[in-house]
């Protein structure tokens, strides 16, 4: 090691019932290909609700970013480098990763935050390769918006492209932050041109996606249908479901013109179609989207060079990791964009 490191650390600790109370855990030591990173943020996520409700012994936090203060044998990245960590501690081995595709390991090691201590503590103990260097131009509140933010809904326009080659409009189902999201790289990546269509029933977060260049849908008062007649539109291209709702799924796949997809982001409930009507006649298709590869991660910084105070604006709330639990209740309430705990 080359500088000071504790042997314990205060972290967070999920208690369940809603409760975030502190202990303390060891600091690991980084052992062959691995690293030791000093977090300085971790975004919340929707996808925390069961650690926050229920509880978990692990560590939460899977969109970390921080600075890298001692590694293990056979590493190559150096003390002092800032990046962040990528959810999905892949082998590197098997036939998915030989192919790039990180995000569908067939011997994953584990995922951050969730099975693997995250990045609310103070340390996070990472294989090498989940690790991604971010300039240090770039704050690590700023780097975290490379994961869920521009990871998971870039591939999901990907996902989009890959459907159809002429999109002019895209419908997203949910304008929490993933959502919102997608809508900013839909705008990055297919171009201002392309309508984009947000549902949701919170004010806060419809008037957030109308901010950054989305059209708002308010279900709460009405059908998606009466929302994109609203706006002079009788259908969607394309529809990318963020809420984890079957009847979001559903009445969103009815949205779509021939030809189209309905992308799943948001992991929850089901949806049931009807084969010939719903899919064959039109030509529709129902495709998943699982979080993204850790090859996206260099396009994307240099969207966040481009684009880089368009992609701030999703982020509303920052608060101290000691103000943890007020940031969850205030994020639960759907009153944010994108939180972010720092250290």
């Amino acid at each position: 090691m080359t500088q000071s490191i504790p042997s314990q650390c205060r972290v967070p600790v999920f208690a369940g019932n809603k409760q975030i109370k502190f202990g303390e855990k060891p600091v690991p030591q980084p052992g062959p290909g691995q690293l030791l990173m000093r977090v300085q943020a971790n975004a919340l996520c929707g996808s925390e609700r069961p650690q926050f409700f229920d509880g978990t012994p692990t560590t939460p936090g899977h969109e970390a970013a921080g600075t890298v203060v001692a590694v293990g044998p056979d590493t190559r990245i150096p003390v002092g480098t800032p990046g962040v960590v990528f959810l999905m501690d892949f082998c590197g081995h098997c036939r998915s990763c030989r192919l790039g595709f990180t995000n569908q390991c067939l011997q994953k090691r584990g995922d951050m935050g969730f099975n693997r201590d995250g990045g609310y503590g103070q340390y996070e103990l990472v294989h090498e390769s989940i690790f991604f260097p971010v300039p240090k131009e770039f704050s690590a509140t700023e780097g975290t918006l490379l994961l869920d933010i521009m990871g998971t809904g870039g591939h999901a326009i990907e996902r989009c492209q890959l459907m159809r080659p002429d999109i002019e409009s895209l419908l997203v189902l949910g304008a929490g932050p993933i959502g919102l999201g997608v809508l900013m790289m839909a705008k990055i990546i297919l171009g201002q041109q392309v309508k984009v269509y947000l549902t949701d029933i919170v004010p806060y977060r419809l008037k957030l996606a109308e901010k950054l260049g989305g059209l708002p849908i308010n279900v709460a008062k009405g059908s998606i249908k009466d929302g994109l007649k609203a706006h002079g539109a009788d259908a969607a291209d394309m529809a990318v479901d963020t809420s984890g709702k079957q009847a979001a799924r559903e009445e969103g796949h009815r949205a779509l013109a021939q030809r189209g997809s309905l992308i799943c982001v948001g992991h929850g409930e089901g949806i049931a179609l009807k084969v010939s009507p719903d899919i064959i006649a039109p030509e529709r298709s129902v495709v998943g989207s699982e979080y993204f590869r850790f090859d996206e991660l260099p396009a994307n910084l240099r969207r966040l060079t481009q684009h880089r105070s368009y992609l701030n604006q999703i982020i509303t709330h920052r608060f101290g990791v000691d103000e943890i639990q007020k940031s969850f209740e205030l994020f639960f309430s759907g009153e944010t964009g994108k939180v972010i705990i720092e250290q």
